[in-house]
């Protein structure tokens, strides 16, 4: 990828509510007019503005960005989130859970063989998320007292900037504004509905809590991007890398992903397109979230979240 010239961000100024958009030059945000999603939709008339705005930033322009306080970057209306759409995660979770007397090896090995197939004639797995439950790049995570089995997964989510609907997968990535990162946190247990097994998986219950989608803090055009099948999603637990993964290992890249969920709605400027998780999450471990824990989450190009978890009181 490019080295960014900027990214967005939306900020708070001390001492007041209204949340901003600006421009990040360096360590200098540069307060802009215009909402996000505004700021999205008219990109084509504002671009070359923005650009000459950021050339000429220098040291004293804007205000300093640790004299405010960075939000989520995007206000997205619709959030499509992404499942099993990592090769070696999809394997390790099928060893994982074989049943007894099965060889670790041969499952690994037919599952592979499934992946390779999936991934050259099969489709994506979408289900929907909650714009509600988006949170910012440091916002402290509360761990709801109903389960024990909080888990994280770090993804690459993709900002559609053109409205997108039933475009190939030559053209989605035209319908992309840009890239932001986001931890898409799960409640194991209630993955799957126990009562009503045949109805199988339940995700409104397991991701939407609140600030169960930390995001952010940057929001990068995709001329600053550069290719997104070759940045490093890595998640470190109190100090210890736990997912440490090229998005190269993906089973369907962001072209295809996009381009198939616009097969059944339009997507619209601001919304996101999670991309799914690396191998590595807290179920893999066999080590979930707990209070006073610390997720440090990083991808190239996109900043750092810094999350402190706590237990609900």
């Amino acid at each position: 990828m490019t080295e960014a010239a900027y990214s967005l961000v939306r900020f708070l100024e001390s001492g007041s509510d209204k949340a901003r958009t600006g421009l990040l030059v360096g360590e200098r945000v540069l307060p802009l007019d215009s909402d996000i999603n505004s700021l999205i939709q008219h990109w084509d008339s504002l671009e070359a503005e923005l650009d000459t705005l950021a050339a000429s930033a220098g040291e004293d322009t804007g205000v300093d960005r640790a004299a405010v306080e960075i939000l989520a970057p995007v206000e997205p209306a619709q959030v499509l989130q992404t499942g099993a759409n990592y090769r070696k995660h999809v394997v390790d979770l099928a060893v994982a859970h074989r049943e007894a007397g099965q060889d670790a090896e041969e499952v690994r090995a037919k599952t592979a063989a499934m992946m390779d197939q999936r991934a050259g004639q099969g489709t994506p797995y979408f289900f929907i998320g909650l714009p509600t439950a988006i949170a910012s790049a440091t916002d402290p995570l509360t761990l709801p007292s109903y389960s024990k089995s909080h888990d994280w997964e770090l993804e690459l989510a993709a900002v559609i900037g053109k409205e997108a609907f039933r475009v190939t997968p030559e053209e989605a990535l035209d319908h992309v504004f840009g890239y932001t990162m986001v931890n898409d946190i799960t409640t194991r247990e209630f993955v799957f509905r126990k009562d009503m097994p045949a109805i199988g998986s339940d995700w409104y219950r397991a991701k939407n809590a609140p600030g169960f989608l930390p995001t952010g803090p940057l929001l990068v055009p995709a001329k600053f991007f550069g290719d997104p099948q070759d940045v490093q999603v890595t998640l470190k637990l109190n100090g210890k890398a736990m997912q440490d993964e090229s998005t190269q290992d993906m089973i369907f890249g962001v072209a295809k992903l996009v381009s198939e969920a616009s097969q059944t709605m339009p997507l619209r400027p601001g919304d996101l397109v999670l991309t799914g998780s690396p191998a590595g999450n807290g179920q893999h471990w066999g080590r979930l979230l707990q209070d006073g824990d610390v997720m440090e989450g990083t991808i190239t190009g996109l900043g750092t979240q810094l999350i402190h978890c706590k237990d609900e009181r």
